[in-house]
């Protein structure tokens, strides 16, 4: 679905396509220095930091099943889960349905990192969301929502993903 300014029935130009990405660039480099940060507050690598959270909500995971969320390979999966398992985070335990496979699952200490990241990360949103008045945070979410709605709109019609 194609939408073109109301007043003037024309598509967006040149220059708001240009600042839409410079924008989008400038939030996620922001999102990646968060990530950078996060990881020396919690002692964790990158890649490590984000296989751990990738268990939230999910009892076990395979090598596998981590390495395509992750978008690695086999060799950088091996790497991220033997850190996450020598830091006491992750354990391997055998499939009871099928001896070939290994499963990873958080431990206790892994569960508590998990809860102390996310908390951090919810403080640092909600930090976020003080910086505006309250009808501003409802515009900026609201704004969020529909550029992720069009986002996913042309991941569609482009079959990206």
């Amino acid at each position: 679905m194609n939408y073109k300014d109301r007043a003037t029935g024309s598509t967006p130009g040149r220059e708001q396509a240009r600042r839409l990405r410079q924008l989008i660039a400038e939030v996620v480099g922001c999102c990646q220095e968060r990530v950078l940060f996060e990881a020396k507050r919690f002692d964790l690598p990158p890649a490590e930091l984000k296989g751990l959270m990738l268990f939230r909500g999910e009892r076990y995971l395979t090598a596998k099943t981590l390495a395509a969320r992750l978008e690695v390979g086999k060799s950088r999966v091996t790497k991220i889960v033997s850190g996450l398992v020598a830091r006491g985070l992750i354990e391997i335990l055998d499939d009871p349905r099928d001896g070939r496979v290994k499963l990873l699952t958080p431990t206790k200490a892994g569960l508590e990192k998990m809860d102390r990241i996310e908390e951090f990360v919810i403080e640092v949103h909600g930090r976020l969301l003080e910086q505006m008045e309250p009808p501003q945070r409802t515009t900026v979410l609201a704004a969020l929502e529909l550029l992720h709605s069009a986002m996913e709109a042309v991941k569609l019609e482009l079959k990206i993903g």
